[in-house]
């Protein structure tokens, strides 16, 4: 995705996953930044996978949300990773 516009309006439509209780609705968000944030970091990893987001009425799958994410060129900060050490 070249030059991808971080800055657009954007809808987010989370998946119909009826084994998990979905309390994440449809949401709006001014920045198509916030949008994919909140789809990677706060969405339920089954939510995300059938979850899209629609920006001047092109869809992006969670493969697409997750390139951007990972993008060096996305603009917010993200989530510390936790590192879990395997030593003994």
């Amino acid at each position: 995705m070249n030059k991808f516009d971080y800055s657009k309006p954007a809808e987010l439509f989370p998946s119909r996953n009826r084994k998990i209780a979905n309390k994440v609705k449809y949401r709006r968000f001014d920045h198509a930044a916030d949008a994919i944030l909140f789809a990677v970091e706060v969405l339920p990893e089954p939510l995300l996978l059938g979850a899209f987001i629609e920006i001047d009425e092109e869809r992006l799958g969670h493969k697409d949300i997750r390139a951007l994410y990972d993008s060096a060129s996305f603009p917010l900060k993200k989530a510390a990773k936790l590192c879990v050490s395997a030593e003994v």
